[in-house]
């Protein structure tokens, strides 16, 4: 029974941590965020947390956080693709999306670091 106890603490210490941190607009954007990236199938390559086919989407995040023009240069990276920043698999042009909604996912994607 105690260590239950300890479990129910763990979870919503977490739970707490979690619906704090970060702004309001951050949290507000990751849902619009995450479901464009499911929509138009970037999780067929990307995972948000750990590398499948392409980057871990957390790691993009931090690989970019330090520079100023990131939203910038993700989106553009996003519409036009790219071969050999992160290995030997290339990223095909997303050539679905508009501006707009590449921008929403850069955006998105800079939030997870």
């Amino acid at each position: 029974m105690k260590s239950m106890s300890y479990a129910v603490l763990a979870v919503a210490c977490v739970l707490g941590a979690t619906l704090s941190a970060g702004s309001p607009a951050a949290h507000a954007e990751t849902p619009a965020g995450l479901a464009l990236a499911q929509q138009q199938n970037c999780m067929s390559c990307h995972s948000v947390t750990r590398p499948f086919m392409g980057p871990a989407l957390h790691d993009v995040a931090a690989k970019y956080a330090g520079r100023e023009d990131a939203a910038t240069y993700l989106r553009h990276k996003i519409l036009d693709g790219s071969t050999g920043v992160w290995g030997p698999v290339p990223m095909p042009a997303n050539t679905q999306l508009t501006p707009d909604q590449a921008a929403t996912l850069a955006s998105w994607i800079l939030t997870l670091k």
